[in-house]
């Protein structure tokens, strides 16, 4: 979201006019849900995508349309079989989008632009609400400021709130949790980028200077040189992180394992062996004093079993893995 609202900024501030074309509801089979995006200019899309294939491409028409008229639109797609045949399309079922014009220049939409990326850049928690019934009208949020009648329902997933003459769509925009890669070796180095594409927000932790350069890791948020013993001096780990254990050697990912353990994030996954996490945990209770629950949270070997071998395809195992963990924790609240 933070580099779709940066083009939506430099676009506007040139005077061009845009288009928020954002999935308001999904039934059925669908490639997109609520909360989808894309943001169309005079040359075409410009960034995000509600789904691809022939719907995106006549939304894309639509949304020109939209800006020759210079007026927000709500457009329903159904895709019952015969549409879903004549389309081309594999998924069927009711796609409504939501077409918000904005005009270039448009002060409230760079004021709200530049507070959200404001707040993205302090790490706050922040949320995004589409005012549908007052013709797309954006407001952004945190949960100190959100509107009292909207807290019961401040939630990470998507929702759509129709109700006392209300018709607005809420979407978490910015999280504080991040993904602690420790450990900047070739696994790391294909891993941060692919989790960066997905959303994921990545810092990398490791010891060793000459594997935590910038052009290792160009897309990371942060590159941390640090002691892996004393982790707490350089890094503050939440429950609302992830983290994934890939140092040099055993020694050091138990160590590692040990102190974020503590910290309870939300997904700690560790690489190597059954043979060796089996050793790891061991030394975790008898020698670092942790309790066999809190050894239970660790997932190892890490990554789904898809028969990865070579450090992008094991990249590729862990980065479904996580986007899988957090869909579950999304779907959980």
């Amino acid at each position: 979201m933070q580099s779709m609202l940066r083009i939506m900024q430099r676009r506007l501030t040139a005077g061009e006019p845009l288009v928020l074309a954002t999935i308001t509801a999904a039934t059925g089979s669908t490639p997109r849900g609520a909360g989808a995006r894309m943001v169309v200019g005079r040359e075409g899309l410009l960034c995000g995508t509600i789904g691809g294939g022939a719907v995106e491409h006549r939304a894309i028409q639509i949304a020109g349309e939209v800006l020759a008229e210079g007026s927000s639109v709500t457009r329903e797609f159904n895709l019952n079989h015969g549409d879903v045949e004549n389309l081309g399309m594999i998924c069927g079922g009711a796609v409504g989008v939501f077409f918000h014009h904005i005009p270039g220049g448009s002060p409230e939409t760079l004021a709200l632009i530049g507070e959200a990326l404001d707040r993205m850049g302090r790490d706050e928690e922040l949320w995004l609400l589409s005012d549908l019934a007052a013709g797309g009208t954006l407001l952004v949020f945190g949960r100190s400021d959100c509107p009292q009648w909207l807290l019961p329902q401040l939630v990470r997933k998507v929702t759509r709130i129709t109700e006392e003459g209300r018709d607005v769509l809420v979407e978490q925009i910015h999280s504080p949790g991040k993904v602690y890669i420790f450990g900047g070796g070739h696994v790391a180095q294909a891993l941060q980028p692919l989790l960066t594409q997905v959303g994921f927000r990545c810092v990398v932790v490791e010891d060793r200077p000459e594997f935590a350069r910038p052009e290792l890791f160009p897309t990371a948020e942060q590159i941390v040189l640090a002691d892996l013993t004393r982790i707490e001096d350089s890094i503050s780990i939440s429950e609302a992180d992830y983290v994934c254990v890939m140092t040099r050697g055993h020694a050091h990912d138990t160590v590692v394992q040990a102190q974020v353990l503590r910290c309870r994030p939300c997904y700690v996954g560790v690489i190597g062996s059954r043979a060796k996490a089996a050793g790891v945990r061991k030394a975790l209770i008898e020698v670092h004093g942790l309790t066999p629950e809190e050894t239970d949270r660790i997932t190892t070997p890490i990554g789904l079993s898809i028969g990865a071998e070579t450090p992008a395809e094991i990249a590729v195992s862990i980065a479904a893995q996580m986007i899988s963990v957090r869909a579950n924790l999304l779907k959980a609240e």
